[in-house]
């Protein structure tokens, strides 16, 4: 389909001049708008202002400019003669190219703009003139995204026509791209009408893909990496680093997830090394590469192979310290040069650079033919210290260190979730285990002899007093959970005859 006339109005003048510039070399007639009608201009570009093509002036402060028969119709018009006479009657004429790329809405809210500016980003021609092409593909182009220009370009090169194959392409990009446009409005004011609490009573989510994905969790399943529209602080739209022999893979993805989840937990320096989505090493210090070396060395055979986040800056003493084990991928907010060379000599190493702080949103979970939506779940610094002491003994100001610490790594281990910490390190972690008894047997294995005067965490409650009695006899001096159990005077009475000491918290972090 050869390009006769084409409508281009954009707020992204990205690539704009070379997509004008070829389609007047294709012979086109060029309609446009504001903005674009004069850059265009400036660059020597003929261009007809929609206006004067509708003989209809903009109005409203150029509220309404395209929503008009003669527009709409152009797009619209099949090849058909009852169309054309239809259009012909109006004063229009067909319309084979649209390129829009909508009123930046979804940049104008990250930037922070109060509603009232937010709204007046809300583009409605845009969108109804995008449908309205995307919709008559079979014979109108559309574009709306910059990085597709390109190939179009090129198609008009070889010849002026349009392959059928990208119109349809490009036709169901352009009805994605006004569905998370839409999507981004309703989210927003949503969040400004209902409160960010509040569960939507449709829930429509937008996700752009970043980049396709050697394989999924197997290498028989294909996968890719989506980032979630509007949001530009997240480990989806982290910056990969250095060469990395390997592409980023799925299941390194699930594992820098868990691993920068919990090191965000600590306000002084923290590493966390994650394996199989769990922490197998967690440490703060007062110098980073102190607690990088003492939660590797917390479980160094599961180190090996493992994820490592940090929550400061890596030097060059640091990535040094980092290339002596074998680790698979590397995530802190900020590296020096320096680091970054030295890192650069590991090249299987992947390295990122993820914001110190995560996104407090919605938490979502696939089930087949559904969704599962929750909050994000949060962990108040004073929790454990507000926590009721239910035992003679009170911790000691050390125990109630170990217990909050030992408490913020629980909440991202698989439930049942056991952890052993002393000062400020984990010195074993029981994850995942059908029954709570077996996650503390598995954590006082790892201990060993640490397990002596170490504090302990339990995610959720004891249903029996066997966990605590295993703990007891490892040496526990300490422990905190969420109590709730219709045994709790059990459990406590084993705390009791033992002389540790244990906190209740009330609240349960349980990561299913």
């Amino acid at each position: 389909m050869k390009v006769r006339r084409a409508l281009i109005s954009v707020s992204d003048k990205t690539g704009l001049l070379e997509l004008a510039t070829a389609v007047q070399a294709a012979g086109a007639e060029i309609l446009s708008t504001g903005g674009t009608a004069a850059f265009l201009r400036e660059a020597g570009i003929a261009v007809r202002e929609v206006a004067d093509y509708t003989a209809s002036p903009e109005v409203m402060g150029g509220r309404v400019k395209t929503l008009h028969p003669r527009v709409h119709g152009g797009l619209l018009m099949r090849d058909l003669d009852e169309d054309r006479e239809a259009l012909e009657a109006l004063g229009g004429g067909p319309i084979d190219l649209l390129c829009v790329n909508l009123y930046p809405f979804e940049a104008t809210v990250a930037a922070g703009a109060d509603l009232a500016r937010a709204i007046e980003n809300i583009d409605i021609g845009g969108p109804a003139m995008i449908r309205s092409a995307a919709k008559n593909h079979q014979r109108v182009s559309v574009l709306v995204d910059p990085q597709d220009y390109p190939e179009f370009i090129s198609a008009l090169a070889s010849g002026g026509e349009v392959p059928q194959a990208l119109r349809s392409r490009l036709a169901a990009k352009a009805f994605a791209r006004t569905a998370a446009y839409d999507s981004a409005i309703a989210a927003y004011l949503h969040a400004q009408y209902e409160g960010d609490e509040a569960l939507p009573e449709r829930l429509t989510l937008s996700y752009r893909k970043r980049a396709e994905l050697r394989y999924g969790e197997n290498p028989h399943q294909v996968a890719a990496l989506y980032v979630e529209s509007g949001q530009s602080e997240s480990l989806a739209q982290a910056e990969w680093l250095g060469p990395g022999g390997k592409e980023v893979s799925y299941n390194n993805l699930v594992d820098l997830d868990a691993a920068l989840s919990a090191v965000r937990e600590f306000q002084r320096p923290a590493a966390v090394v994650v394996k199989h989505a769990n922490p197998c090493g967690v440490a703060e210090a007062e110098s980073l590469e102190v607690a990088y070396r003492r939660a590797r060395d917390a479980d160094a055979l599961s180190a090996f192979g493992g994820i490592v986040a940090l929550n400061d800056c890596v030097d060059a003493a640091l990535a040094s310290t980092i290339t002596e084990t074998f680790i698979e991928c590397l995530v802190a907010p900020e590296f020096s040069e320096e680091a970054l060379e030295i890192l650069a000599s590991r090249k299987n190493l992947r390295v990122l650079r993820a914001p110190r702080r995560g996104l407090e949103g919605w938490q979502y979970k696939a089930i087949e033919g559904g969704i599962l939506v929750q909050g994000s779940d949060r962990i108040d610094e004073s929790e454990v210290r507000r926590g009721q002491v239910v035992t003679s003994r009170s911790p000691s100001e050390s125990e109630w260190a170990d217990l909050d610490f030992a408490w913020k790594v629980c909440k991202h281990v698989k439930s049942n979730a056991i952890v052993l910490a002393r000062q400020g390190c984990t010195v074993g972690i029981g994850a995942g285990q059908m029954s709570r008894v077996v996650s503390v047997q598995i954590a006082v294995q790892k201990a060993g002899d640490a397990s002596r005067g170490a504090a302990m965490a339990s995610d959720a409650f004891f249903p029996f007093a066997d966990g605590v009695e295993g703990a007891v006899a490892a040496g526990v001096s300490a422990i905190v959970h969420p109590g709730g159990s219709k045994r709790d005077v059990e459990v406590i009475a084993a705390a009791e005859r033992a002389g540790i000491a244990m906190v209740c918290t009330g609240i349960r972090h349980f990561r299913h």
